[in-house]
């Protein structure tokens, strides 16, 4: 196996690994032993074992982001776009730590160890915010708005309970649905209230 290692295999032993001894526990040997190659063979994708949590961490993130990233293009107006947006996040954090709250851990774990990846994930999601936002100004569904990148980032932290790890004991209560969608009514209401005016002002 040495001679045909990938980093893609590597990277899903190290989740089993950490997944079975912990990340305080586990280690690239473990990693290699996992494997059936010496620890120089991981070593020569990843140089440290810094490096390989990382990349676990970016490929966790990247790999749950993706039905999120799919909702940013649905053709949807706006404000229907960004609820299903902010659902979409929430459901896809609150399965994870409710399916799996070991795993789910684990990572959250590994999360806190890399702001910089952490740093790269919000953007992408913040990002997407603005998107829509633009796309729902440009259409009329939403007010006008003069910084869409800090609004994008004001709608993330207004909705930070549903998404934030920090925040998961709550995801299993009774009534989270009914407060991720009043924060979702109070959030969309700020952003089309003008514009709705300017509608019915405009007949």
């Amino acid at each position: 196996m040495a001679e045909t290692l990938t980093a893609e295999q590597i990277l899903e032993a190290a989740q089993e690994v950490l997944r079975r001894f912990g990340p305080s526990k586990a280690t690239v040997v473990d990693v290699a032993r996992a494997l059936g190659v010496s620890h120089g063979s991981v070593y020569r994708h990843f140089p440290s074992k810094a490096a390989l949590r990382e990349a676990v961490t970016r490929q966790w993130l990247h790999r749950n982001h993706a039905p999120v990233a799919q909702a940013a293009k649905a053709d949807l107006p706006a404000p229907d776009k960004l609820r299903n947006w902010l659902s979409t996040l929430f459901d896809t954090k609150r399965h994870k730590v409710l399916d799996d709250p070991e795993l789910f851990a684990t990572f959250s774990a590994l999360v806190k160890e890399n702001s910089t990846v952490v740093a790269d994930h919000i953007a992408e999601l913040t990002a997407e915010i603005a998107g829509i936002l633009r796309d729902g100004v440009q259409a009329g569904e939403f007010a006008p708005i003069e910084d869409v990148e800090n609004t994008a980032r004001a709608v993330f932290d207004a909705t930070s309970r549903f998404h934030d790890p920090g925040y998961s004991g709550d995801w299993a209560q009774d009534g989270i649905g009914k407060a991720f969608d009043a924060v979702c009514s109070l959030v969309l209401a700020g952003l089309t209230t003008q514009a709705g005016r300017e509608v019915v002002q405009s007949h």
